[in-house]
């Protein structure tokens, strides 16, 4: 399928949707944000994993910080946080590099691991992208995480990628449509950092009109 720059859509915005569709919708349709103090350490722990001007060579590894990806099939860009490549007589070549090397995508989180696959959806999805530009095939990755400082390894399994490419088409019918998905209050609303551009609360006891409706005729 053929997409236009105005559909394809951010990468990361899938570990969003996976997270609560409603806050996916609420920063990537409306276009609405706001700082916490999660969001800015997790902005300052990227910065780190991102600087575009490091490449670093480690034995039989070669790192590269925030490479832009994308795949016309998903319909998605963004970057990787990290992608190692592992000299292997399986990889693919690399310019200005010897020999063949087998692509590693590494995705740095500030916290520690979650009960839901919100992660390991990111990125299987740029595992996917790879294989599309460098035509080969990934079967897995890592997630490090901040707090435990430790790599838990995902493999890029059938079932992940087919959520993958359910997730994105979901994305791209609620993108097209411009809609904004009611809210299903969980207990992650309250660490949420658009929880007062959301209001949960009032979503769960109705509409903003029929709240105001009501306040107005208890005034009354």
């Amino acid at each position: 399928m053929s997409w236009s720059d105005e559909e394809v859509l951010q990468l990361s915005g899938l570990q969003h949707f996976a997270f609560c569709r409603r806050q996916w919708a609420l920063i990537h349709i409306e276009g609405l944000w706001q700082e916490n103090l999660r969001t800015v350490e997790g902005d300052l722990f990227h910065a780190r994993a991102h600087d575009e001007q490091q490449r670093e060579r480690r034995g039989n590894v070669l790192i590269l910080r925030g490479l832009q990806v994308f795949s016309h099939t998903l319909g998605i860009s963004g970057q990787c946080d990290v992608t190692e490549f592992h000299l292997s007589p399986e990889g693919v070549p690399l310019r200005g590099e010897a020999g063949l090397w087998q692509p590693y995508p590494v995705e740095y989180k500030r916290g520690s691991p979650k009960d839901h696959n919100a992660d390991q959806l990111q990125l299987c999805a740029q595992a996917v992208c790879l294989e599309e530009m460098l035509c080969c095939d990934i079967t897995e990755g890592a997630l490090y995480y901040g707090e435990t400082r430790r790599r838990m390894v995902v493999t890029f399994t059938e079932e992940l990628r087919q959520s993958v490419r359910d997730s994105l088409e979901e994305m791209h019918q609620l993108y097209r449509r411009g809609y904004t998905p009611q809210v299903k209050p969980t207990k992650g609303c309250n660490a949420c950092s658009l929880k007062e551009l959301c209001l949960p609360g009032l979503q769960r006891r109705g509409s903003a009109w029929e709240y105001l409706r009501r306040a107005m005729e208890d005034e009354g």
